[in-house]
């Protein structure tokens, strides 16, 4: 939705754990030295100061990133992240939080590359500015699912695909399976990470059923909710689905998530670390 800005939400509890599921998949595929791509659908502005009237207003990174930032946890998958975003922020103080877009960059190689995509004029006017100079990216005003058209596949085999829509409209929910088919068409090879909002118990669970009557292989639920369900209440959590998951990530979240929830949630919230479908028989 163009009105939507991440600005307002950047750094809560649901960047927290969209964000370390998208450092676990990235550091998993700098293990061996070929290049690979990330591909991320609805960019943002790559980064929020944390000082801007957007984010003061809410004050969701309260709740999340700054429950975690002088946290050493001895997780590796969340201690990277943390360590990550102090590396970003190198006065020793929550300045600034990264989107997606600047997680990823920070991450790659030089052989690397990230393909962004963002609709917000302003947005994506900030996103084209921060990357000018760096080879490795690319930045299109376009829409996420036209990006799939004009950029998938990549130049390489291997890489990730963020997806994360705002899901302020009805059709976000409708558009994402026919999207995600084409997408894996086009590109087999590539882990998928599709991020969702647990707003209505009901809905979230339909939601799914579409990925599972899919019949769509290697499938892993990951599910963050720091309170516990409420239609009514605003977002009470968010999740993770993962299609085609480095095959160390259930076991990392597994080990992540009781910090997460001890750190994050309330004492009635809950998490969630499930392989919905198991891989295609080759």
């Amino acid at each position: 939705m163009l009105s939507y800005r991440h600005s307002y939400h950047a750094g809560n509890f649901a960047d927290v754990l969209k964000h370390i599921v998208q450092i676990a998949i990235i550091e998993y595929l700098k293990k061996k030295d070929k290049p690979f791509t990330v591909h991320d659908t609805h960019s943002g502005a790559g980064s929020y100061l944390i000082n801007s009237d957007h984010m003061q207003k809410t004050g969701e990174y309260r709740d999340g990133i700054a429950r975690l930032i002088d946290q050493r946890t001895e997780i590796g998958v969340i201690d990277q992240y943390v360590n990550l975003i102090k590396q970003l922020n190198p006065v020793g103080k929550l300045m600034e939080y990264p989107g997606s877009p600047q997680i990823a960059a920070s991450l790659l190689r030089e052989q690397d590359r990230l393909q962004c995509t963002e609709l917000h004029t302003t947005d994506v006017d900030l996103l084209q500015k921060r990357f000018a100079k760096d080879k490795r990216v690319r930045v299109e005003k376009m829409d996420a699912w036209q990006g799939f058209k004009a950029m998938l596949p990549p130049e390489h085999r291997r890489g990730m695909v963020l997806i994360d829509p705002s899901y302020e409209l009805e059709k976000d929910y409708r558009e994402m399976l026919p999207a995600l088919r084409m997408a894996m068409e086009r590109w087999s090879t590539a882990t998928y990470a599709i991020w969702y909002p647990v707003m209505d118990r009901n809905r979230t669970e339909s939601f799914l059923r579409q990925f599972m009557k899919a019949e769509i292989p290697n499938m892993l639920r990951l599910e963050l909710c720091v309170r516990p369900d409420a239609s009514g209440r605003g977002m009470t959590g968010s999740g993770m689905l993962v299609i085609n998951p480095p095959y160390t990530l259930a076991q990392h979240m597994a080990q992540a998530m009781p910090v997460l929830k001890k750190l994050l949630c309330d004492p009635e919230g809950h998490t969630l670390v499930r392989q919905l479908t198991d891989e295609a028989p080759t």
